[in-house]
C-alpha cells in the first residue's frame, strides 16, 4: 500500500510541479508581474482550486488548528522544530537595536526567540561595558544596572504580521502568559501587502509560512518593500530531500502518521493532509532562490537541514 501511495503522489507532485510553472509564467505575462487574472488556478495541497479559493481554504485550516497548532509542532516532528527554529535565529544573529517583521508569525516562536537572543546579546554588552569600569563602587554599579534594566532590548522591536486572527489571538495569549510585553507588537496583516512603510525593518522573517502564500512572488516584493537598504530576508520552510533513503522515510511518516495525528490532537484530518500536500507541492531549494533574485535580493543562499526537509534561505536589500 506504501509502494501505491508513493507512485500516486509522486504523479501529483509533477502534476503540482507543472501547475507551478505554468503558473510562472501566467504571472510573468502579465503586465508589471502583477497579480494574474481572477480566474487564475493553483493548487490547495494535491487539489486545483481558483487562487481566491486557496486563500479563503487556507484561512480555514489556520482557524481550525490555531488553539493547537504549538502542541501538533512538537508532536509532529518530536519537537525537531524548535531545534531548526533556534538554528533560524542563530542564523539571523540580530544584535540590539534590530528592527524585525516577522511575517506569518501568529503564535510568536520566532518573536520570542528573537526577544530572548536580543536580550542575551545586550547583557552581554553590559557585562562588557562594567569590564571597562573596574574602579565603579557597588551604588555606581547598581545604578548602571537599573538604568540599562529599562533597556534590555537596546531599542530592539519585533513586529509579528499574520493574516490569521486565531493565530494571532494565540500568539498575544501566549506571550501574556510567558512575560513578554517590551518591544513586541501584534499586526493583522496580509504578507501580499503589507501595512508597512517602504524602509521600514531591518530584518524580515517568514518561518513555515510563505508555501501558504497565493502569490509568493507578491510577497516577496512586499518583503523588498519594507526591508530597509541592507536589510535582510529570512525564510524557514519546508523543502525539498536529497537523501533518497530520507525522502522514502519522511513520505511514509508524513502521508501515514501526520494526518492522524491531526486528527487525534486537532481533530483536524484534512488540514494535517494539507500541510503534508502543500510541502510536496512547494518550489524546490533552487526555485525560490531564482525568485528571490527575480524581485531584487542579492547574495541569495540557502542551508539545508535535516537533508533538505527544511532549508533557511537569506537575501539582502542592497
Amino acid at each position: 500500500m506504501a509502494a501505491s501511495m508513493a507512485v500516486a503522489s509522486c504523479w501529483v507532485v509533477r502534476g503540482c510541479r507543472d501547475q507551478r510553472l505554468l503558473l510562472g509564467w501566467g504571472r510573468r505575462l502579465c503586465s508589471g508581474g502583477g497579480r494574474a487574472a481572477a480566474d487564475a488556478r493553483t493548487h490547495f495541497g494535491f487539489q486545483t482550486v481558483s487562487e481566491e479559493e486557496k486563500g479563503e481554504k487556507v484561512y480555514q485550516v489556520f482557524e481550525n488548528v490555531a488553539k493547537k497548532y504549538d502542541i501538533m509542532n512538537d508532536s509532529m516532528s518530536l519537537g525537531i522544530h524548535r531545534i531548526w527554529k533556534d538554528i533560524f535565529l542563530q542564523h539571523m544573529n540580530p544584535c540590539p537595536g534590530t528592527q524585525l517583521l516577522d511575517v506569518a508569525g501568529g503564535t510568536g516562536d520566532i518573536a520570542f526567540r528573537f526577544i530572548n537572543y536580543v536580550r542575551s546579546q545586550r547583557e552581554h554588552q553590559v557585562r562588557q561595558k562594567l569590564r571597562t569600569h573596574q574602579n565603579l563602587s557597588w551604588q555606581e554599579i547598581t545604578k548602571l544596572y537599573q538604568e540599562e534594566e529599562h533597556k534590555s532590548l537596546g531599542g530592539s522591536h519585533v513586529v509579528v504580521c499574520d493574516i490569521n486572527k486565531e493565530m494571532l489571538k494565540v500568539g498575544k495569549q501566549k506571550s501574556q502568559r510567558l512575560g513578554y510585553s517590551e518591544g513586541l507588537s501584534w499586526v493583522l496583516g496580509n504578507a501580499e501587502e503589507l501595512p508597512f512603510n517602504n524602509d521600514s525593518f531591518d530584518v524580515y522573517t517568514i518561518a513555515f509560512g510563505i508555501r501558504n502564500v497565493t502569490h509568493i512572488d507578491q510577497a516577496l516584493q512586499e518583503a523588498y518593500r519594507v526591508l530597509k537598504p541592507g536589510g535582510r530576508f529570512l525564510c524557514l520552510e519546508f523543502s525539498h530531500v536529497n537523501n533518497s533513503l530520507v525522502s522514502s522515510l519522511y513520505d511514509l511518516y508524513s502521508f501515514q502518521v501526520i494526518p492522524v495525528l491531526g486528527e487525534v490532537i486537532a481533530g483536524d484530518w484534512k488540514a494535517y493532509q494539507y500541510l503534508v500536500e502543500s510541502i510536496r507541492c512547494f518550489l524546490t531549494q533552487e526555485e525560490l532562490k531564482e525568485l528571490m533574485e527575480d524581485v531584487g535580493f542579492v547574495k541569495v543562499d540557502y542551508r539545508n537541514l535535516g537533508s533538505g526537509i527544511v532549508a533557511i534561505h537569506s537575501g539582502f536589500k542592497l
